[in-house]
């Protein structure tokens, strides 16, 4: 993970930006800073977190379990719902406190992209890694197992092609898009993309609705245990320790309960943690959150691939260091600036946002380094010196947030 951009010559763009959505202010944004009210004790003490049944999840169902959230004064209430409209909905008219959630999904919301606007927060990382492409068992017996053979069979054998995605904003369209684009499809041009919740994936793939999903798991190891399909790639394929589900809000929340909202974070921060610690806390976890109350789906679906053992449902099997991460000593959960400029970025790509985004002035409105730093004091877990981080993705295309603009433009396909 690089740090090379140093965080002080940002900070007059910072100033311009504006302070954080959230009391702590831009004081905080770059270090230090008095708790609200001269006191740390959380104003709101039952918080209720919205939750899409997915593995990912998973942090925020065991800070509930193991008692991590009674540690810093609160009760993590976790609430499960049916689709990531459900989330935005919920989080947009207070029904939620926060929720586990697509990184796309609050920046669209916060830009008034496909749905109601509100100003919206990032309040962490959740996880990196550990989602992705579905193809059907159809295609997949026509020769497509990867995207260069299916964009050869997609040329070759002529007819309508559809993906599901999950939210029209979120993670999956975009590792969806991105994947599709880099092997010379057109996403919006060559194939129709839908959007299903993730736990009816692998039933509609079943019935025949769709030739390939990107989803997060447990659904694609599901789609390979029902034989209806085959994992064609993962996310870490496309961008190893991708940002995935961030704890989100709305700016509005935030502001009226900023010690909730730190103490939320450091409960998460340590389940995430104890996650991470060993190949026993993870197999506890699975267990877990299998049960029907939260993902409902079976121990052994769950298990394999949060372990790194994967199957491609074609007789390979892999070893994968990059599989799903919940804390990796700190480094998962961040909220790195860059990473929800990148998102902004493939909006912008696929004509989601019309205008061009001040892409830097977004992501420090919404993403809360404040509350994050004292929480991550809080949890004393150390945080990076900058705000930014740099990556090379699939198509050789490296991101570092430097100049999204230039970013955005270079790519050949795009609307």
């Amino acid at each position: 993970m690089s740090s090379d951009t140093p965080f002080k010559p940002i900070r007059r763009q910072l100033l311009k930006a504006g302070a954080v959505a959230g009391t702590t202010g831009l004081g905080c944004l770059l270090g230090g800073g008095a708790w609200a009210a001269g006191s740390d004790k959380p104003e709101k003490t039952e918080v209720k977190i919205g939750f899409i049944p997915l593995t990912d999840c998973a942090s925020v169902v065991m800070a509930s379990v193991l008692g991590f959230d009674q540690k810093y004064g609160i009760k993590i209430v976790p609430s499960k719902e049916s689709s990531w409209a459900s989330v935005r909905d919920k989080l947009v008219n207070g029904e939620l406190d926060a929720a586990h959630v697509l990184y796309g999904l609050v920046y669209g919301v916060h830009l008034g992209v496909g749905g109601p606007k509100k100003d919206m927060a990032v309040l962490m990382n959740l996880n990196h890694n550990g989602q992705a492409i579905t193809l059907s068992k159809k295609v997949a017996d026509k020769g497509a197992v990867d995207g260069a053979s299916l964009a050869k069979l997609m040329a070759g054998d002529k007819r309508e092609y559809s993906f599901a995605q999950t939210f029209p904003t979120g993670t999956h369209a975009m590792w969806l898009y991105y994947w599709l684009a880099a092997h010379g499809v057109h996403p919006l041009k060559d194939a129709k993309i839908i959007t299903v919740p993730p736990p009816q994936m692998v039933a509609n793939m079943r019935v025949g609705n769709m030739d390939g999903f990107c989803v997060g798991e447990p659904w694609n190891h599901r789609a390979i245990v029902d034989g209806v399909g085959i994992t064609a790639a993962t996310t870490q394929d496309i961008w190893r320790d991708h940002p995935e589900k961030v704890l989100g809000s709305s700016a509005e929340w935030v502001r009226k309960y900023p010690n909730t909202a730190r103490a939320l974070t450091a409960a998460i921060l340590d389940a995430g943690r104890w996650i991470d610690a060993s190949l026993s806390n993870k197999q506890k976890m699975a267990e877990t959150i299998a049960d029907k109350s939260y993902v409902n789906t079976s121990v052994d679906v769950i298990n394999q691939r949060i372990l790194g053992r994967y199957q491609n449902g074609l007789g390979k099997t892999w070893d994968d260091p990059n599989y799903m991460k919940f804390f990796n000593d700190g480094s998962v959960n961040f909220p790195y600036l860059s990473d929800g400029m990148w998102f902004l970025t493939q909006q912008k790509r696929w004509g989601l946002l019309k205008g061009e985004p001040d892409y830097l002035a977004v992501a420090t409105q919404i993403n809360q380094i404040g509350i994050y730093r004292d929480a991550a004091a809080l949890a004393k877990v150390s945080v990076p010196k900058s705000p930014m981080r740099s990556a090379k993705l699939m198509d050789g295309s490296v991101w570092d947030g430097k100049n999204p603009k230039a970013y955005a433009d270079s790519f050949n396909i795009k609307v």
